[in-house]
């Protein structure tokens, strides 16, 4: 057996890691026999080496391997799923999916993460809810999957150690890019979960992590390899992030439009999104034989009621109190008697006539996250009422001084700065233009 400094050398040299060499990788990782040094002296060693499909399928199987793996009744088989995005503006798709899946008959144990730059986190958008729990047991997600069929939970501490170990490392040492250690990072994490499928949503563009469609997609079929490896199936969906999915950005007020989706009243863009990777699930699952049957029982769990229902339901199986799940839930409500309220809301005027031909997302995220929308450091707390909302949308025709985005704001306050540069993120034209794909490729097992 090779010691770390050989492995290391063995990697930067260009060769290839045996099975063998790996495990005792990730071993040494999970019980911390490894100096740190080294850790991210072989993290390096494959960010600039890279690896070959069989080391990042055995990478991904041993990460999975260094901590508890779950396990589930034998009358829930097949239908056990979850879906991974790999993050956007806006981006509230779980809060819909998730019930929406239950309603429909899988079992959805979510494990997500919360937010870091620019991009928003679904752990910190539930948590803007009074009493909601994202820290629950195995022994209590069977429980909430039991009677519920979804729920939405953090990492815990035994679900795959040794990702908790290279993630910070990854950041510290800035192989955060890599393609083998994103992949064993997202897929070991869901292999942990014991799913029968998994959908990913691998975004592309300007608000994006991957800013054209080819890379996206060469992430997109690591990624689909590595979870068919593990005896999930797995399929991914590429689709577009240069605007906001629906109108609004920030914890609660994503929440806010996530209610009023389950309650028939969401923008289409979001539908759009949870109706094709609800459909995939529910057609690798083999609850539906085609596609478009999947989209179409998907978007009726959710205008029929029936996801909104086991959103509350979840949400009181998850600490949340009866009342507040009953009225946050209810047809018309006050969501502000429930989720606290911006100290200050203020509109941004248009400053010319035209028709709205761009929207840039990535401007409007990273102002709210210098507002207090979004963390710098893992760790680092959250303002769940600052945000924005949209008062426009693409191909609209608006005139000169209408308000085109609320922004929700506490401390500190936007800077001339800031508010130049949200101004500048909406594009008028004198016509509208063709509106893009959303959903540019589906990629399935």
């Amino acid at each position: 057996m090779l010691s770390i400094p050989e492995l290391i050398r063995k990697k930067r040299d260009g060769g290839r890691l045996s099975g063998g060499d790996i495990r005792t990788f990730v071993q040494a990782v999970t019980s911390r026999t490894i100096q740190q040094c080294q850790t991210g002296a072989m993290l390096m060693a494959i960010w600039q080496k890279g690896m070959v499909d069989s080391e990042i399928q055995t990478l991904t199987r041993e990460m999975m391997l260094s901590g508890d793996v779950m396990s589930w009744p034998k009358e829930w088989a097949g239908h056990v799923v979850d879906k991974h995005s790999t993050g956007g503006v806006g981006d509230k798709v779980s809060l819909v999916l998730a019930p929406a899946l239950a309603a429909c008959g899988c079992k959805v144990p979510m494990i997500s993460g919360r937010g870091l730059a620019h991009t928003g986190g679904t752990l910190d958008k539930l948590e803007s809810i009074p009493g909601f729990n994202i820290h629950q047991s195995t022994e209590q997600v069977k429980a909430i999957l039991s009677s519920v069929g979804c729920c939405v939970i953090g990492q815990t501490e035994r679900l795959v150690p040794a990702d908790r170990v290279l993630y910070a490392l990854r950041d510290a040492t800035s192989t955060v890019d890599s393609l083998p250690l994103i992949t064993g990072s997202i897929i070991s994490k869901k292999g942990a979960e014991s799913l029968d499928a998994l959908v990913l949503d691998v975004k592309f563009g300007r608000a994006a992590l991957y800013k054209d469609v080819d890379s996206a997609k060469q992430l997109a079929l690591l990624l689909a390899r590595a979870g068919n490896g593990l005896g999930m199936r797995t399929a991914a969906v590429l689709s577009r992030m240069d605007s906001t999915i629906g109108r609004c950005v920030g914890n609660s007020l994503e929440v806010i439009e996530a209610l009023e989706t389950l309650k028939g009243r969401g923008p289409e863009d979001l539908m759009e999104l949870v109706a094709t990777l609800g459909g995939v699930l529910l057609l690798m699952t083999r609850l539906v034989t085609d596609l478009s049957d999947g989209r179409k029982q998907i978007s009726e769990a959710v205008t029929g009621g029936a996801a909104l229902s086991k959103f509350q339901d979840m949400m009181e199986a998850q600490g949340v109190a009866k009342e507040t799940a009953r009225l946050l839930c209810s047809a018309h409500t006050d969501y502000y008697k429930i989720l606290r309220k911006s100290e200050h809301q203020t509109e941004l005027k248009t400053r010319d006539d035209g028709v709205v031909v761009d929207l840039d997302g990535l401007v409007l995220a990273e102002v709210l996250h210098k507002l207090g929308a979004g963390r710098f450091k893992a760790g680092e707390p959250v303002n769940h009422c600052v945000g924005a909302e949209l008062l426009v949308s693409l191909g609209q025709k608006v005139t000169k001084g209408g308000s085109w985005l609320r922004l929700h704001h506490e401390a500190p306050a936007p800077t001339p700065d800031q508010i130049n540069q949200l101004q500048n993120a909406l594009v008028l034209g004198p016509d509208p233009l063709p509106k893009p794909t959303l959903v540019e490729e589906l990629l399935l097992p």
